[in-house]
């Protein structure tokens, strides 16, 4: 597990529990203990208790110790003849052990794609159970309805030996990070890289960082956010463009022979998506449709346009787990090294057969593609 792999900060999972031939009541409680993961030790905090219906349900906290709050993320979990097994597949993250001989100890392991990280747990009761760390209180969203653009927005260039690339949000700060104008561009729009057209040679060069704040009350959602960069290129890049179709190379998502793979997420219909990827090639996602999933694939891995052809609709919670190859992230600027001998996740045109239930064809079809008329560097501040 490296300390890219984002998930370590603070991860909070609900799953359910199948007694199958323990008792419910040999397993309820809290269990905790300590995970190695990037260098630090994350408290694990496990809280099972039984259901009406006489399994059992689980909610796991991993956070590191000053690391203030938690996310959700849904999961399942099962108890079979003292193995217990955990799988929380919005967040990537796998656990197994074997439940001791006395019922108060879970000698086994957490897994996150590849790697694989020793964790055992002990029942806790009293004052010796951990504190579950408040989260940060949470923002009101921004109206529905609203158009924000930036308040004020500094443009700085990027330091030279930054590596990867970033849109993010930290509660109403809006963040890109190691951007080039094609990145702007791409997120603004939701197209790929091959979509833009009559780009100048350095707007994939000429890398910059852009911080600011929306100028509507509230915390916009994702779209809100790319109407902000849509009118940041418009003003400080000077940008004016037209629409056109072109037939290009491209990936249609489509579904797999024997139907989609997917859990339907019980997450707000109307909130944004989260899909982070967790090091290179585990991507969690959470309340994310297939639009969705086909925007960031064709926006952080693929090299080229992916066009969602499966005709689902709704949310949906997953998680793909691959082995990459030297063509892929490049949307990421981020070099990927050869895969390990060792290596027991399939390539990704196989893991998303595999996982999702959904296929990748290569094809050519019209697309739409932006064709720049004007564009300017922006001027610093």
């Amino acid at each position: 597990m490296t300390k890219s792999l984002r998930w370590v900060l603070a991860i909070l999972a609900f799953g359910t529990l199948s007694a199958g031939v323990l008792r419910a009541q040999d397993m309820t409680g809290t269990w905790q203990g300590l995970l190695q993961a990037g260098g630090r030790e994350l408290r694990t905090v496990v809280k099972i208790t039984k259901e009406d219906a006489g399994g059992l349900r689980a909610v796991l906290y991993l956070f590191a110790a000053d690391q203030p709050g938690a996310q959700g993320i849904a999961g399942t979990s099962t108890v079979d003849a003292g193995t217990v097994r955990m799988s929380f597949a919005a967040a990537g993250v796998n656990y197994e052990g074997r439940l001791g001989a006395d019922g108060n100890s879970i000698t086994g392991t957490a897994t996150v794609g590849p790697n694989k990280n020793p964790l055992n747990l002990a029942r806790a009761t009293g004052d010796a159970v951990w504190a579950i760390p408040a989260g940060p209180a949470a923002l009101t969203p921004m109206a529905a309805t609203a158009k924000p653009g930036f308040e004020v927005a500094t443009i700085k260039p990027s330091r030279p030996e930054a590596q990867g690339k970033g849109f993010t949000m930290r509660g109403r700060q809006v963040l890109t990070i190691n951007t080039h104008f094609n990145d702007l561009m791409t997120f603004a729009y939701g197209v790929h890289a091959r979509q833009i057209v009559n780009a100048p040679d350095w707007a994939s060069k000429d890398r910059y960082d852009v911080t600011g704040l929306p100028d509507i009350e509230g915390q916009p959602n994702i779209d809100q956010f790319r109407t902000m960069v849509q009118k940041l290129l418009a003003d400080r890049f000077k940008l004016t463009f037209h629409r056109d179709r072109q037939e290009l190379s491209v990936y249609a998502l489509v579904v797999g022979r024997d139907g989609p793979k997917l859990t339907r997420s019980g997450g707000d219909p109307n909130g944004p998506p989260g899909l982070i990827f967790r090091g290179l090639g585990v991507l969690p996602g959470v309340n994310a449709s297939m639009t969705d999933f086909a925007n960031v694939m064709q926006g952080a891995v693929m090299d080229r346009p992916v066009v969602d052809q499966t005709g689902i609709t709704g949310k949906y919670d997953f998680t793909l787990t691959w082995t990459p190859d030297e063509s892929q992230f490049g949307g990421l600027g981020v070099r990927v090294p050869p895969p390990p001998d060792n290596a027991t996740a399939p390539n990704l045109f196989t893991a998303i057969q595999e996982q999702l239930g959904l296929r990748l064809e290569s094809t050519k079809a019209p697309a739409e593609v932006l064709v720049i008329d004007r564009v300017e560097k922006p001027t610093e501040n």
